[in-house]
């Protein structure tokens, strides 16, 4: 190679290695950083792509199972405002048959009378309580839950209203069991209500049970969803690591390639001496 003042080739030639060098060591420095191959789309347009739709999929699904735990919370309510209102209507089948005892004194059917209005009173104030985020499902709310990532799908779980004289709750809120024939009229109503809320917990059972099972292949389909990413985007980091230890002593090596090649000049000089 010729000697020139005006060029030094060589020094040029050492620094486009030192920066190609450096370069690569940045490359390799974020993705132990990041723990990520493809961080950006300038690392890879297409797959950076790929792994940001995926991603959204992952977010869709994290709503819907939000939505279904929202949903699970209306139903557990529900169904403990449910069971108690069956364990009332126990207490009042109970009263309601006391009161059917013709031969029972007036103080003794004053006494279940009260008893039983108390206890009748207290599934309205168990029914209007019953709520959870706005929904009373033992009123008159649909429980409505999404059941996948772009909410094109939903489970609704109807409402079983449960307010005293109603389809499902015949006996009314005025019904009592001060003499023997409204006892008796108690009585049905009461078994009525027996009959009609087995079926009301049915439904809210078989919804919850529904929704449990909906989330846990939500769940599954979500992680599968998380390698499939990992798989594309995160760097496999034993080799980074090789490959920065690789490049730190390229660079070391490109550093005095180049402090090498700067000396040239002064070759030049001596000539001259």
């Amino acid at each position: 190679m010729a000697f020139s003042v005006n060029t030094n080739a060589g020094a040029l030639i050492a620094l486009q290695a030192l920066t190609k060098t450096s370069k690569q060591l940045a490359v390799v420095q974020n993705r132990i950083n990041t723990g990520l191959r493809i961080s950006s789309a300038k690392d890879d347009a297409a797959f950076f792509n790929i792994a940001q739709n995926l991603r959204a999929d992952v977010a869709g699904l994290s709503a819907a199972k939000q939505s279904i735990d929202r949903a699970l919370g209306a139903v557990d309510v529900a169904l403990a405002a449910a069971e108690s209102v069956s364990d009332i209507l126990i207490s009042l089948k109970e009263k309601a048959v006391a009161a059917n005892d013709p031969s029972i004194d007036t103080a003794t059917r004053t006494a279940l009378n009260d008893d039983f209005v108390s206890i009748r009173d207290s599934i309205t104030n168990i029914v209007s309580n019953a709520e959870f985020n706005g929904t009373n499902a033992v009123v008159a709310d649909d429980i409505v839950a999404i059941l996948n990532g772009d909410a094109s799908a939903t489970l609704t779980i109807a409402a079983q209203g449960l307010s005293l004289g109603g389809t499902i709750i015949t006996v009314t809120a005025t019904e009592s069991v001060d003499t023997a024939t409204n006892a008796a009229t108690a009585l049905t109503n009461i078994e009525a209500s027996i009959t009609n809320l087995g079926a009301a917990l049915s439904a809210f059972g078989a919804g919850s049970k529904a929704l449990e099972r909906q989330k846990e292949f939500l769940t599954k389909l979500s992680d599968t969803i998380q390698i499939g990413i990992s798989n594309i985007v995160d760097a496999d980091l034993a080799k980074e690591s090789a490959n920065l230890q690789s490049l730190q002593v390229k660079q070391q090596l490109g550093i005095q390639a180049l402090a090498i090649a700067n000396q040239q000049p002064t070759i030049l000089l001596s000539l001259f001496g």
